[in-house]
């Protein structure tokens, strides 16, 4: 089984993301591992990398696809880099499913 791109934290889940700004549409979906032992989620925004825009983009659609609100998802590193580490709140029980369909 491959290794996913999450962990469980105190308050939810923490995700590894690789991010491709101006990418034509925004989705999630598949995992690749950039060094070994290193898993990320792939996402993409149509936004470009400019004042945060692209990072509002990945808010938002994670919010959605995990459906819950935008308030409970934040970037807890990575603002300016292309791999960044999310803060998902909420029940890992709930939301973990919801990752794995992305898998």
């Amino acid at each position: 089984m491959q290794e996913r791109p999450w962990t469980r934290t105190e308050t939810g889940l923490r995700l590894m993301v690789r991010l491709t700004p101006r990418g034509g549409a925004d989705a999630l979906g598949g995992v690749r591992e950039i060094e070994p032992g290193q898993p990320l989620l792939l996402a993409r925004v149509a936004a470009p990398p400019l004042e945060g825009a692209a990072n509002a983009a990945l808010v938002k659609l994670v919010a959605k696809v995990l459906r819950v609100p935008k308030s409970a998802v934040s970037i807890d590193a990575g603002e300016t880099s292309r791999i960044k580490a999310l803060q998902i709140d909420g029940d890992p029980a709930v939301l973990e499913p919801r990752l794995e369909r992305l898998l």
